[in-house]
């Protein structure tokens, strides 16, 4: 999936190779996300999806440093 156009996260730091990193799929069905480090490897989902799983982490305030429990 090298030849899409990869956008990164604007949390990512120093431009190295700690980022997510996302593109949409050529056939248009949805996106696909990676971690920059392993760019060969990617999870593909639809917008849908992604988009709930986005809202979801707001809603919960998880953060950079956010360990997930209360």
């Amino acid at each position: 999936m090298s030849e899409h156009d990869w956008q990164r996260s604007s949390f990512c730091g120093g431009g190295g190779n700690n980022c997510v990193e996302v593109t949409a799929l050529a056939d248009g069905s949805g996106v696909a996300l990676r971690e920059s480090e392993c760019p060969d490897t990617f999870l593909a989902t639809n917008k849908h999806a992604l988009r709930a799983l986005l809202l979801s982490m707001k809603a919960s305030h998880a953060g950079p440093c956010s360990s997930g429990q209360s």
